[in-house]
């Protein structure tokens, strides 16, 4: 008796592990970040994503199962890019006072988002349109300890505890609130958001802010 043949196993969508294929992941991305600010999320297509990153429909279906995929991964790794910046300033900063992490961080943020303002307001847009409250609320808490080691490194910061968390969540939310709907709005056809001017209102809310809960 013959015996029944195991299912065919489905293909995995490939990780874009090589060079090569890691270029062409990245073109998909740079595309339809490019296209969001002109077509909108539901107006745009695979077909425009895929001639604008000069690769084609097969290629795009390697890495990403559908267009909410592509957002998802562009959400999130622009996102990190923010980390990354963050990291940078504390690694440059560490053991100064907490006056000049604190700028350090604001301006790289600031640094981060200059380039290609739209696509910014696109991603705070996307953000909130393609991410489960899961996933946002992961990427959101690593923020938060990102500011946390930040605070707890300077000369004159937070130890570990309560103090330290609550003064973290703090400063990444008014960060976060003033340069996401700066971006936004800007995205929306108001004025292009200005970054550095952005820097200083976060810089003065997050110093007097931080300046209060250490009082004694």
């Amino acid at each position: 008796m013959k015996q029944p043949l195991p299912p065919t196993p489905v293909p995995a969508r490939r990780r874009p592990q090589q060079s090569r294929a890691r270029q062409t992941s990245l073109a998909l991305q740079h595309a339809f970040v490019r296209l969001l600010p002109e077509r909108g999320f539901d107006a745009l297509t695979i077909r425009e994503i895929v001639d604008v990153a000069g690769t084609g429909l097969g290629s795009f279906y390697e890495y990403f199962a559908n267009k909410d995929d592509l957002a998802r991964v562009s959400v999130h790794l622009r996102s990190k890019t923010l980390l990354e910046a963050m990291r940078g300033a504390v690694a440059a900063q560490t053991g100064q006072p907490l006056a000049q992490v604190v700028r350090a961080i604001l301006l790289a943020l600031a640094s981060a988002h200059a380039s290609h303002p739209l696509e910014w307001g696109a991603h705070y847009a996307l953000e909130r349109q393609v991410s489960d409250p899961s996933a946002y609320a992961r990427m959101y808490e690593r923020f938060v300890e990102e500011w946390a080691a930040a605070l707890a490194r300077a000369s004159d910061g937070f130890a570990a505890g309560p103090q330290l968390e609550e003064a973290a969540r703090t400063c990444h939310t008014i960060a976060y609130g003033l340069f996401a709907h700066a971006h936004i709005r800007a995205y929306a056809g108001s004025t292009m958001a200005d970054t550095q001017a952005i820097a200083r209102q976060a810089e003065l809310a997050l110093l007097g802010y931080l300046a209060q809960l250490q009082a004694p």
